[in-house]
């Protein structure tokens, strides 16, 4: 898939996620707006989610090829799945230290440019997904709608994804001096994430 593909893809996606919003909100009054809103804000609010999200993004776009939408794709998918498992209120253990250590790892993927697989990387940033989507489930606003506040913070993460992405194919085209500054920013990366875990962040 080609890069202009692949914005056009996203801005499709994007356009469709918030059109879903739209009905949830018709039908619950405000519910629907309000966990809309409080869906977007919480990915934003969290260092962590931040950071893992752009990672994500980076790491897509130095794997190039199919990766570059198939590996966000799954993120968003197990990332769903967590959340339903957080608004189910099922029992998972160790999510905030998963989200921290998604940073570390993702970080590290930048940092060493690992040329995984198209699949493994799914299987990877899809492991991680299920720990930050169930945190976004779990803190779901007894208010809010369900509808409404999973696209928000299926918006939302796809925007951090598509910042990720931006970055990683803007230094990809300044050759060895880009590579140096994506394995710079992915070892920041796992640097921070080993600060989120030691509560240093």
């Amino acid at each position: 898939m080609s890069t202009r593909t692949f914005w056009r893809w996203l801005g499709a996606a994007a356009a469709i996620t918030m059109l879903a919003a739209t009905p949830a909100a018709a039908h619950v009054g405000a519910g629907g707006a309000h966990g809309f809103m409080h869906g977007l804000a919480h990915p934003m609010g969290g260092l962590d989610h931040v950071l893992a999200m752009v990672a994500v993004g980076i790491m897509a776009a130095g794997l190039g090829g199919r990766a570059i939408w198939m590996v966000p794709a799954a993120f968003l998918v197990m990332m769903a799945v967590g959340g339903l498992l957080g608004m189910a209120h099922v029992s998972l253990p160790y999510v905030e230290l998963g989200i921290a250590a998604s940073v570390v790892v993702l970080g590290l993927a930048v940092a060493l440019r690992l040329p995984m697989p198209t699949t493994a990387a799914m299987a990877l940033v899809g492991f991680f997904a299920i720990f930050h989507g169930f945190a976004h489930g779990a803190e779901m606003p007894a208010d809010a709608s369900v509808a409404g506040y999973a696209a928000g913070f299926i918006l939302a993460t796809a925007s951090l994804h598509a910042i990720g992405i931006a970055l990683g194919l803007a230094v990809g085209q300044i050759g060895r001096i880009g590579a140096n500054v994506s394995q710079v920013g992915g070892a920041a990366l796992s640097l921070a994430g080993i600060a989120l875990i030691g509560g240093w962040l």
